[in-house]
């Protein structure tokens, strides 16, 4: 089992960028505009998300021990994101608790016994992976808007078809190798599609209503070698106070 955050990356910017920003820009607002009004996106401090992760592992055949078989698993999720930079993932099976951390420029993962609290590992994550937890962060918190105050850029990339509809892509570069490809149906400005600069898929399906703002009830991640894996959500809330304990890494125990 691993928690998979519903992950997201970006590609580098043209000569183009900047004068292309108004186009951008008029998508942005569109985006937002479907998403909820400027005053309740505006005041979104932190997210939280409960619901359940499903995805497949290879378990032994009941006919031959020896043969590995896809087997669909379900397992409850909690999800957090907070500003400026914090964000908690938890994931719960029988055997095993996996919790994945950012806590600013800190990230860290904690797989925990289900059965005795007292066991668990702790493994700290690397430069590059923290970076994709910052990005996959502001994504989740900034709706579209203001990428350029963290060093990022966003890039207007034209208009594209997808499932017949008509949509205007934009590219969300945080860096080099971490890039958003998002595609926004023109009427409406509703997001179609996510790809990434790997080349993995997310997908939006329905949608529920939280503080006046639009969520999807489920996000489908399509890797490129197409391994899918899905959050159903069960429930959102806006702006819960998590204290900085529940992000910060974990102390290791006294001898």
């Amino acid at each position: 089992m691993k928690a998979r955050s519903a992950v997201q990356l970006f590609a580098s910017v043209c000569a183009l960028g900047s004068c292309l920003a108004g186009p951008a820009d008029d998508v942005i607002a569109k985006a937002r505009a479907y998403l909820g009004s400027e005053s309740a996106l505006n005041s979104v401090q932190s997210i939280h998300f409960t619901g359940t992760l499903d995805h497949t592992e290879q378990v032994p055949s009941e006919t031959d021990p020896n043969v590995l078989v896809e087997r669909p698993v379900q397992l409850p999720v909690e999800i957090v994101f907070q500003k400026p930079s914090q964000q908690r993932i938890t994931v719960r099976s029988e055997k095993l608790v996996e919790t994945t951390a950012l806590d600013d420029y800190d990230a860290w993962q904690k797989r925990s016994d289900a059965q005795d609290v007292t066991k668990w590992q702790l493994t700290l994550l690397d430069a590059q992976q923290i970076k994709r937890l910052r990005a996959n962060t502001w994504e989740s918190l900034s709706f579209f808007k203001g990428i350029e105050k963290r060093g990022g850029r966003v890039e207007y990339q034209g208009e594209e078809t997808v499932d017949g509809i008509p949509c205007q892509k934009l590219a969300f570069i945080h860096s080099e190798n971490i890039v958003f490809y998002r595609y926004y149906n023109k009427a409406t400005g509703k997001l179609v599609k996510t790809v990434t600069e790997t080349g993995g898929e997310i997908r939006e399906e329905g949608e529920m209503i939280a503080s006046g703002i639009r969520f999807p009830r489920r996000i489908v991640n399509k890797t490129p070698d197409g391994k899918v894996t899905a959050v159903t959500i069960e429930k959102v809330t806006v702006n819960e106070a998590f204290p900085d304990s529940d992000f910060a890494v974990p102390a290791l125990a006294a001898n």
